[in-house]
């Protein structure tokens, strides 16, 4: 096994002190330039490395944030995780990540796992079946700043980082229902979820208060092959709807997988619009028409209060993040 190069194997070899090794590496105004570059010199061709356990235990600061999705699979996670991992990087953070698979069980789990690694600080997406949160405002009161972000707890004095749920909802109905469609199929997720409620809420309030003499269907999908049942069930009646809603991008592929299998065109047979992250709608010919949910824009923002947390901010804040309408050929 290979030795360790340590602060004191340097001091050794350059016959200093390991205080001014120390110092040189930190590139302390005091250190002269000479010595510097023979610190670092000597450390380059050692190898040497700092220990992350020492400066934690001094510092009290692993500098590791960790962060908890269901899935890495899923593209707005992925883009969110690569929004947080860019922003890290540039500020000297690193990154532990953990998938829960929607299962509170491996939530506490993995929040044991990040208690380990004594982590600075923590952005969770909670799982539907998240019934207490205590665990994670337990953190956050023992100096570790919780930010919860996408799906969300009911909770308000918690820092929560969210898409606008209720505006992307409106936004579509409001273009469905400038398109005077006639039958309305709208796709939404698990109803235990506070962003299913917000898009369900606002999506049926804005068919309400238009006055829509579209017929609205409202079903739930658990998941992608849950939606696409639910799909195949109504465009397989006589009365089929002539255009669809899909609350979010796993809702939206099981739709479109449905529609595929009927070998029903978009948007002469059934027209589609979705609240989306943009990378599944551009797949398709003729591409989706979707308001924009952005997971990169939601790790910026996500970041930027966890900074400020670190940095000392006390009050808890509810971020939204704007919803933009992205006209394609699907209505």
């Amino acid at each position: 096994m290979k030795d360790v190069t340590t602060l004191k194997k340097i001091s050794q070899l350059l016959n200093i002190s390991i205080s001014t090794v120390s110092r040189a590496l930190k590139d302390h105004p005091e250190i002269s330039k000479s010595t510097k570059q023979r610190v670092n010199e000597m450390a380059v061709k050692l190898e040497y490395v700092p220990d992350a356990n020492a400066i934690q235990l001094r510092t009290n600061n692993s500098k590791i944030l960790g962060l908890m999705v269901p899935s890495v699979s899923y593209y707005f996670y992925d883009s969110f995780i690569a929004s947080i991992e860019e922003e890290c990087r540039r500020n000297g953070y690193s990154l532990l990540i953990l998938q829960t698979g929607d299962d509170p069980e491996m939530e506490i789990t993995n929040l044991k796992i990040c208690r380990q690694n004594r982590i600075t600080g923590l952005f969770i997406c909670i799982t539907p079946h998240t019934k207490d949160i205590k665990s994670f405002l337990k953190l956050n009161d023992s100096g570790v700043p919780v930010i919860f972000f996408d799906k969300v707890p009911a909770y308000e004095a918690c820092n929560k980082v969210c898409l606008a749920d209720a505006e992307a909802a409106r936004i579509s109905a409001k273009t469905i229902l400038n398109k005077k469609k006639k039958k309305v199929l709208a796709l939404f997720g698990d109803m235990h979820l506070l962003i299913t409620q917000k898009r369900l809420s606002a999506f049926a309030d804005t068919f309400q208060e238009e006055k829509a003499k579209s017929k609205l269907v409202i079903a739930h999908a658990h998941d992608a092959e849950d939606a696409k049942r639910k799909t195949l069930e109504n465009l397989s009646l006589k009365n089929r709807p002539d255009a669809i809603f899909c609350m979010s991008d796993e809702i939206l592929t099981g739709a479109l997988k449905a529609i595929q299998l009927l070998k029903l065109k978009i948007p002469d047979d059934v027209s589609v619009i979705a609240i989306s992250n943009g990378f599944i709608p551009k797949l398709f010919y003729p591409e989706i028409t979707y308001v924009e949910t952005s997971g990169h824009k939601l790790g910026k923002l996500a970041f930027n209060r966890m900074i400020a947390c670190i940095g000392g901010s006390t009050f808890v804040q509810t971020l939204m993040l704007e919803s933009v309408l992205v006209e394609g050929g699907s209505l």
